[in-house]
Order: structure tokens, then C-alpha cells, then sequence
């Protein structure tokens, strides 16, 4: 007991050194825990509860080592608490616990941890899980391993210290965590698992049917049928943990005899689906399809083609080839697409140019989506090859639908990221053009205040003080007061004139009245340039469009008057395009070059249609004249 012990107590210091290594130390400490107590528990069995304590709080501490739930560390408390007031009434007593209470003690732990370990596997992140698995295979194998020493034990009487065996049979779990620690196990962690339940179902299987022909016996086996008996268990035992090895490695043999090398097409199946739930980067993933096509179906080559509308790439093979396009008219595109699986007589007639050697096997499998050939996956074999078989037909198809759809789910993932991409700048051009709009009314207000209190009050002011002096006048000198009446009729005019002036700007009652092609030829008296104005609409729209088209015709004809050249003209189209109101000012001047960027203007007008929707476009060479459009969806 005392040796088992101590082989315990070793096997969890290495896992504590073997945690340190690979930075786990929260883990590090809770394996160094469970290898004291163990120590302790070897030089002084009274101390046995607190060994199978830390052997439980380790265990809910599973994969980290780490407590992180309240209720975890609720359970750690109380099993301490009540290991150390039973260490406390041993070494009080000077007794030992009964080893029939330790083992029920442990076994309920151990359920409990296990329940703890299991409902935190689906959660934990790929390493974490590789620990959770070793730890599985583990404590699969102890229980395996105790289950046949205890049946060796009724059915044979050994090993006479059934529980120092059963003991030294517990170092396998802190192997399984070392296990879970080392980066080279990560790719057999799964089939550890796996092959563990198999092999332990097996061999408690073995024991069970044992324990059921002695038994139906109804008689103890004599010392000599004991030996043959132990022989036979053992035999037994050794045949089903190397069955299923031995199993594999036939089984691969046997298809190597038949041209197959490595896995089965069903595997490479099989495992296709299951990389493609794990989020491999599909160029990866492209790259082990074409691996396992070769090892299991094109042992001569394997290559798979991606493309749409009709043109193909070549985007992997083994053994690597050169970069080759395929160019399918929309025909050919229809018949690929909707085909299965093609063979040499189908390539001759529609991929002529895959063919190689006419006399070596060939499949070639669209990839497709719902008609929509999305790539090709070409498998090719010796001419003295094994012929495609309708399994190998089979698999290939499966494989080309799962191709498919994870290049249609790529197509739709790369249009989400462009369509997110699009949002985000238009959001930032949204804010931006807030930013501007909010600032332009500000600077429109304060134009406004400025041409109120520069311009219509000034005339105003200037009213009121002749009208003072007119009324004293009308006392004093008639005729200079009838004079200064009519001054003021002018004055009043004028100041009537600054008003409409000022309101047209804001917004022009003909524009309100009548709509665009009367505001706008109503703006002829104020352009220098020979001016032509072409409005052809159906019907009004809202103030809003119609405000937006006003003034951005406005700031174009402006721009052109000050810029275009005195011999230049200019010409405004505004008509309807299906469900588009399009609008153009064009001048046949001086130019520019719309590579040095916009001013001010071109953004007001920019952010006009921007608000409701529409687009501007700028147009200009230098000598070449100028057109600026627009368009607004109405």
C-alpha cells in the first residue's frame, strides 16, 4: 500500500512540473496539492479523507486547476471541511478510516467530479478540451482496470492486496492530465478517448462473461484450473488491447492491396465535414481536401478549380501544378453545373481539356449551389489504374455538394463583409455630412442676420428718420415734404425689393408656385452666360426634392457663370428615367481637373442629395467643359 501510495504521490508531482512547464500554474499548484496530501496520506493513513479531498477539489478544478464558479468552490470548502474533522476524530482516536468508507467516500467524489468534468467539456476553448479528453481516457481506463482486478480477485483470489493494486491503478489519472499538457498528443486526443471506451468495454465485456461461466459453474475453480484460468483472463485481456490497433493497421494493408493508400473515401469524407465545422481558413481546407482526393481516390492527381460566371481556376493540387483557367460559355456553364459526375466519354465532349491520357480514369465532380457552378474537383489515376467504382462515384459527388456550399456560404460571407464594409463608410459619410449640414445652417442663419441687419433694416431705419423728417416738414415747407414723400415710395420699393430678394434666396415662391422649370429660367437675368433651360417632368414633386434639385442647379450655374469663361454657355436638363429624376448642368468652358478635389460647393450639393437619398456626379477636362448630375430615386 505504502509503495502504490508513494508511485501515486509521484506521478502528480511530475504532473505539477509537467503544468509549470506549460504555464498552467494555477493547475501546477492543485496537482502539487493532491501530491502532498497523497504524501501524507502514505506516511500517515489517519490523513487518508484529506488525500481524497484534494483528489476531488482537483478534480472540479478540471482543466485549469481553477475554482471559477462559487459553487465549485463551495464543494472544495465543504470536503475539506469535513476531511479535516475526519482526520481530526482519527488522529484523535489513533485509528485509520476503514478502507471500505475510503472507497465509497472516493467513489462518490469521484462520480461527482466526473459529473463537473463533463458538463465543462462542451465549453472549453480546443486546449482546455484536449486535458478534459486525456483525463476521460484516464479515468476510463482506472475503471476499466479496477473492474477487471476486481473480478480476477472473485474469481481467482489475486492479487491478495487487492486495494494496494487498485491504488497503483490511480496513477493513470495524473498520466491522463501529463497527457493533456503536451502539444504532440492534441492529434490523438479524440481517438485516445475513443479508443479507451473501446478497448475498456471490451475488456470488461471479457471479465463479465468470465464472471458469468464461473459462476454458472456453482463452484470455485481448484489451484490447477486457477493457473489456466489466470492464463486464459490474461490472454484474453491481451486480445481485445490489441485488437482494435491491429484492426486498423489490416484493414490499411487490405486497402493498400487495392491502390488505396492511408484512409478510406468514407473517411476522407467524414472528415471533410467534420473540418468544415471547425472554421478552418478554406484555403487550408482546399488544401487537405486535395490531399485525402489523392490518397484515397486520385492517386495519380487531385485538384480542385473555383471560379464564377463561367471562368474556372485552378486554385490547388497535388502534385502541384501550374496556375490554368477554364472559360465555360453560358451553355457549357448550365450542362457542368447540373451534371453529377463526369467520366472520359462526358470530358471528351465538355472539358476536353482536363483530359491528360485518355487511358487513364478520370472523375471530374462539379461543385455546385442550386445550378450555379461554383468549381470542379478533378481525381485522376494511372492508366494501368483500378477503375472508379460507384462508391468512389458516390463519395466524390458528397464531396462536390459540401464544396459547393461552403464556396456559395464563402461568396455570401465575402458579400456580407463588403456590405458591412459599405455601411460603415456610409455611416461615417452620414455623420460627416450631419456635421456639415449642421454647420451650413448655422452659417445660412447667421447670413441671414447679417443681410437683415446690413440690408433690409438699414433701409428701414433709414425709412423711419425720413419719415420724421417729412412730418416736420409738412409744417414748415410743403412742397420739399411732397419731394421727400416720394423719396420715400422709392425707398420702400427698394426696401420691398431687398425683402424679396432675401426670401428668394431662402426659398423662391416660384419655386413653390410653379415648380422647377419656371424657378429655374427665372434665374436668367442673373447668369452672364448664354443660358438654356430644358424641364421635362410628368408631374410636381416634393418640396424636398424639388429644393434639392433648385439649389443644386443653382450652385452649378454660379460655379459656371464664375468659372467656365465669358465665351462659354450653358445648358440645364432636368427629366425623368424610369423611377429616377435626373438633372445635368453643362457648360462648354474652361474645365477642370476633378482629380485635385472638390470644393465646398460640390460637398453642399453632395450633402443636399446625399439627405434624401441621390447622387452626384462631377464630369470635367480641362478645355473640355463641365457636367455635374444628379440623380434621386422618387
Amino acid at each position: 500500500m505504502v509503495v502504490a501510495s508513494a508511485i501515486v504521490a509521484a506521478a502528480w508531482l511530475i504532473v505539477a512540473a509537467g503544468a509549470v512547464a506549460a504555464d498552467r500554474r494555477a493547475l501546477a499548484r492543485a496537482a502539487l496539492l493532491v501530491a502532498v496530501a497523497q504524501g501524507v496520506a502514505t506516511a500517515w493513513p489517519a490523513c487518508t479523507p484529506l488525500a481524497v479531498a484534494a483528489w476531488f477539489a482537483c478534480g472540479l478544478g478540471l482543466p485549469d486547476g481553477v475554482l471559477g464558479s462559487w459553487t465549485r468552490r463551495a464543494f472544495a470548502a465543504g470536503a475539506f471541511a469535513a476531511a479535516t474533522a475526519w482526520t481530526a476524530v482519527m488522529v484523535a482516536g489513533g485509528t485509520t478510516p476503514p478502507s471500505a468508507v475510503v472507497v465509497g467516500v472516493a467513489a462518490v467524489a469521484s462520480a461527482l467530479a466526473l459529473v463537473a468534468v463533463l458538463l465543462r467539456c462542451p465549453r472549453a476553448p480546443a486546449g482546455r478540451r484536449r486535458t478534459l479528453q486525456w483525463v476521460a481516457a484516464a479515468a476510463v481506463a482506472t475503471v476499466a482496470a479496477d473492474s477487471v482486478l476486481v473480478a480476477t480477485y472473485l474469481l481467482l483470489g489475486t492479487p491478495d492486496d487487492l486495494l494496494t493494486w487498485a491504488l497503483a491503478v490511480m496513477a493513470l489519472m495524473p498520466v491522463g492530465v501529463l497527457l493533456g499538457q503536451v502539444s504532440l498528443t492534441a492529434r490523438f486526443s479524440e481517438r485516445g478517448l475513443v479508443e479507451s471506451i473501446v478497448i475498456a468495454g471490451l475488456a470488461m465485456l471479457v471479465v463479465a462473461v468470465y464472471l458469468v461461466v464461473i459462476i454458472g459453474l456453482a463452484r470455485s475453480p481448484t489451484e490447477p484450473e486457477r493457473a489456466v484460468l489466470l492464463a486464459s483472463v490474461v490472454a484474453s485481456l491481451t486480445a481485445v488491447g490489441l485488437g482494435l490497433p491491429l484492426r486498423f493497421r489490416l484493414v490499411s494493408f487490405g486497402e493498400g492491396l487495392l491502390g488505396r493508400r492511408g484512409q478510406t473515401p468514407e473517411e476522407a469524407l467524414a472528415s471533410f465535414g467534420a473540418r468544415m465545422s471547425r472554421a478552418v481558413p478554406f484555403d487550408e481546407l482546399l488544401l487537405q481536401l486535395v490531399e485525402s482526393l489523392r490518397a484515397t481516390l486520385g492517386p495519380a492527381g487531385a485538384e480542385v478549380w473555383v471560379g464564377t460566371e463561367g471562368v474556372l481556376h485552378r486554385t490547388v493540387s497535388v502534385p502541384e501544378r501550374g496556375d490554368a483557367a477554364l472559360v465555360l460559355d453560358p451553355k457549357e456553364r448550365l450542362v457542368v453545373g447540373r451534371t453529377r459526375i463526369g467520366g472520359p466519354a462526358w470530358l471528351s465532349v465538355w472539358l476536353p481539356s482536363l483530359i491528360e491520357d485518355r487511358d487513364a480514369p478520370i472523375r471530374v465532380a462539379p461543385a455546385a449551389h442550386l445550378g450555379d457552378l461554383l468549381g470542379l474537383l478533378v481525381v485522376r489515376r494511372q492508366a494501368d489504374g483500378v477503375e472508379y467504382s460507384d462508391e468512389d462515384d458516390r463519395v466524390l459527388i458528397e464531396l462536390a455538394r459540401q464544396v459547393g456550399l461552403a464556396l456559395h456560404n464563402m461568396r455570401l460571407d465575402s458579400a456580407l463583409q463588403a456590405s458591412l464594409e459599405e455601411l460603415r463608410q456610409r455611416n461615417e459619410e452620414l455623420q460627416a455630412s450631419r456635421l456639415r449640414i449642421v454647420t451650413a445652417a448655422d452659417a445660412s442663419r447667421r447670413a441671414i442676420e447679417r443681410d437683415l441687419h446690413d440690408g433690409a433694416q438699414q433701409h428701414l431705419v433709414a425709412l423711419s428718420v425720413k419719415l420724421g423728417l417729412a412730418g416736420e416738414l409738412l409744417k414748415e415747407d410743403p412742397a420739399l415734404a411732397a419731394e421727400m414723400l416720394e423719396e420715400l415710395r422709392a425707398d420702400v420699393q427698394s426696401t420691398n425689393a431687398a425683402f424679396r430678394e432675401l426670401a428668394h434666396g431662402i426659398y423662391p415662391p416660384l419655386l413653390r408656385d410653379h415648380g422647377l422649370g419656371e424657378a429655374l429660367r427665372s434665374i436668367t437675368r442673373r447668369v452672364a452666360l448664354p443660358y438654356e433651360v430644358d424641364v421635362d417632368l410628368p408631374r410636381r414633386f416634393s418640396e424636398q426634392v424639388e429644393a434639392a434639385v433648385y439649389f443644386c442647379c443653382l450652385e452649378a450655374i454660379q460655379n459656371a457663370g464664375k468659372y467656365a469663361g465669358p465665351d462659354a454657355s450653358i445648358e440645364v436638363r432636368i427629366h425623368m428615367d424610369g423611377d429616377l429624376l435626373r438633372f445635368a448642368v453643362s457648360d462648354d468652358g474652361a474645365g477642370f481637373d476633378t482629380g485635385g478635389g472638390h470644393g465646398h460647393g460640390f460637398v453642399n450639393m453632395t450633402d443636399r442629395l446625399g439627405a434624401i437619398g441621390g447622387r452626384l456626379r462631377v464630369e470635367s477636362d480641362p478645355g473640355a467643359g463641365t457636367t455635374i448630375s444628379g440623380e434621386i430615386s422618387v
